[in-house]
């Protein structure tokens, strides 16, 4: 069977230094908020371009406490609206509900999956107070005319980086294109931890501080607590790990990109629907996701022929249970992304003869 993700393999090909690392902690005596977590937050804003990066215990987190210092700030106000596109994962859109926020749903463009920046302009109101992008799937879902938009309607732009560590737009990597980013380190991402991990990067100092504060049970000064906060920060041993694993992200990005080259140049089979690349630098493919009408009689076929493959996502935010008022709702582009959507291996770990091996299977199906 070849793997959708072989994490054991990933994290080995880093062995010694992963090793090294959680050692390293363990022999200090130190295991929350110490020099490992200022080491990464700084390597890791560094790498961004960012002033500031805050570690938190994981990507819903960042993106909640991104909202909540915002409605601490009154930027924003419980009842204003955040844009969103409406293909998400559920995550994207919990972090604004989390808040009192309420999330307006945006078609996402069928060409890119990413929001369609044609039609968002229509969803602005006067409540509207921010855009939260989804760089999906890896790929940049930042451009010109939503960053125009931002600025007419003096909105914040907020970025969800879960999926898209080191991908680039401009030569700037997402996570420093907008007001404030969450980023997850969820082990499965580009760049992953051994456990959840997140973190909020921005140039914002009085944001970082307060998303520092609440994630930290409102504290900025032992047993002073400013704000009804909550326990949510990264451990030394992750800090340890990430700052390990940062090193060879890019060169882990390029063998994705490789793979995705391959898949996209030799899948040749008309039912398949493969990514459309524009700029290489704007894509580091944490999935590489195609489109077929017969998505799951294709994926059956698959695992019968020893390839697995994961959907993203089944259902879409606005038909699942816990939105309920939702449900009613119809975004016909949405519904035929998630019903046709489905995800082959990837990982800066597959062989050459694992790469080959599914295109072959899938040209095959009929």
């Amino acid at each position: 069977m070849i793997k959708f993700l072989e994490l054991q393999k990933v994290t080995a090909k880093y062995a010694d230094e992963i090793h090294a690392a959680v050692n390293r902690v363990v022999d200090s005596g130190w295991y929350l908020q110490g020099e490992e977590n200022k080491k990464f937050e700084a390597d890791y804003a560094d790498y961004i371009g960012t002033k500031y990066a805050v570690g938190c215990g994981n990507g819903l987190d960042a993106l909640i406490w991104i909202f909540r210092a915002y409605v601490e700030m009154e930027v924003m106000n419980p009842g204003d609206e955040v844009i969103v596109p409406a293909n998400t994962y559920i995550a994207s859109i919990l972090a604004i509900s989390e808040n009192g926020l309420k999330p307006v749903l945006v078609e996402p463009s069928m060409e890119t999956y990413q929001i369609d920046d044609a039609k968002i302009e229509e969803a602005i109101t006067e409540k509207t107070k921010a855009i939260l992008i989804v760089h999906l799937y890896g790929q940049c879902a930042y451009t010109d005319k939503i960053g125009e938009l931002c600025r007419k309607y003096n909105l914040k732009l907020v970025e969800d980086n879960a999926q898209a560590h080191g991908c680039k737009f401009k030569g700037r990597r997402t996570g420093s294109l907008g007001d404030a980013a969450g980023h997850s380190f969820y082990p499965g991402k580009n760049l992953g931890a051994l456990g959840d991990a997140g973190a909020v990067t921005t140039n914002d100092e009085e944001l970082a501080k307060i998303v520092r504060a609440v994630a930290n049970y409102g504290s900025q000064r032992k047993y002073v607590f400013k704000y009804k906060g909550r326990n949510s920060r990264l451990d030394e041993i992750q800090a340890a790990v990430l700052d390990v694993k940062l090193k060879h992200l890019d060169e882990d990005n390029a063998i994705r990109r490789q793979i995705a080259k391959y898949y996209i140049e030799h899948i040749t089979n008309p039912a398949i629907i493969t990514p459309k690349v524009k700029d290489w630098d704007a894509h580091v493919f944490h999935i590489f996701s195609i489109r077929c009408e017969q998505r799951d009689a294709l994926q059956q076929y698959l695992t019968e022929n020893g390839i697995q493959t994961v959907i993203h996502y089944p259902i879409p935010p606005h038909k699942q249970e816990c939105y309920k008022e939702w449900n009613g709702l119809s975004f016909p582009i949405t519904e035929q992304i998630h019903r046709e959507e489905l995800s082959l291996p990837m990982s800066p770990v597959m062989t050459e003869e694992e790469v080959k091996k599914v295109v072959e299977v899938v040209n095959r199906w009929k």
